[in-house]
């Protein structure tokens, strides 16, 4: 104890220490401390808690009926302090605590997954919870600490939201198995002009759908826009029920929707689209540099690197 009476975890290491040896020189030498200090320690604990912890032996100390009680608790007292010094440790480590994140679009479909797997592999004790939300919500999540990360393409630049790359797709064609382009092996951008078009996600920009656009003007047209819906789900079941085509990333094709088939645009070198992982600048938290870890891994693996 404490001259305030307050009980010190060193106090306790030094009962357990002679409690387990049941001699004040074998407990002193495993302390790597006298024995006088060691007595007197002990002393002060007998009269803080009022009650006589060990007798004196001949041959050393054994415990009393009410020192053997406070041994169980001493020792539970220890492993507790211990896991908690343990977890403390993971936590500093990016190895345990909660990671919220955000996510949205056609990157849930393949490449969002794989990430994650690959991090829980390595942080099995660290809960993973996830928020489906559209880009202008995850920045608003981010801002106000609600998430950690979160993943979406084509960011614009902000000055307090860094990004990190994850994956670049190519852009994949959508059409219905019965469509005349359907039995191309690729199709030139130029044959999609007058098609009807479902685009997604409709809200924020930029945002997938100016990432056609742009590349149908390259092409030379406008395209013709049927639909503008909120993900890439909702495009290819469009697509099944014969609404129109639809551009859509690689990771769409995980969709195994009956009716639509998926084909390479042909010489088209410039359609990809980034997947990124955003988060806040400032933060700089271990459990989010162990995740920015994984991502780079994954994305140097996803190069050949």
């Amino acid at each position: 104890m404490s001259q305030e009476g307050r009980m010190e975890f060193r106090q306790l290491k030094y009962f357990i220490a002679v409690a387990e040896e049941l001699n004040i020189g074998r407990a002193a030498t495993r302390l790597h401390i006298s024995q006088p200090p060691l007595t007197r320690q002990i002393q002060q604990l007998e009269e803080e808690l009022g009650a006589q912890l060990f007798l004196r032996t001949p041959r050393g100390v054994e415990l009393t009926q009410a020192g053997d009680i406070f041994l169980r608790d001493a020792l539970n007292i220890r492993s507790l302090m211990e896991q908690a010094q343990e977890r403390t440790r993971q936590a500093g480590q990016g190895r345990l605590g909660r990671m919220d994140i955000g996510i949205f679009g056609s990157g849930i479909l393949d490449v969002i997954p794989k990430v994650l797997h690959a991090f829980r592999a390595g942080h099995p004790d660290v809960q993973i919870v996830l928020h489906t939300m559209s880009k202008k919500e995850q920045i608003e999540a981010l801002r106000q600490r609600r998430i950690v990360a979160g993943f979406n393409r084509m960011l614009a630049p902000l000055p307090d939201i860094s990004s990190a790359p994850v994956s670049m797709e190519s852009i994949l064609v959508a059409l219905h198995e019965t469509h005349p382009l359907a039995t191309r092996t690729a199709i030139p951008l130029k044959a999609l002009a007058n098609q009807p078009l479902i685009l997604f996600p409709s809200g924020a920009r930029p945002s997938f759908i100016d990432k056609i656009w742009s590349l149908c003007v390259a092409a030379g047209f406008e395209p013709t826009v049927a639909q503008e819906v909120g993900d890439a789900p909702t495009s290819v079941a469009l697509v099944a029920s014969g609404f129109g085509i639809s551009l859509v990333p690689e990771a769409a094709t995980s969709l195994s929707v009956p009716g639509v088939v998926y084909r390479p645009l042909e010489n088209a070198p410039d359609a990809v689209v980034d997947l990124s992982c955003i988060y806040r600048t400032e933060d700089h938290s271990p459990l989010l540099k162990a995740f920015l870890q994984t991502i780079h891994d994954f994305h140097q693996k996803r190069l050949g690197r």
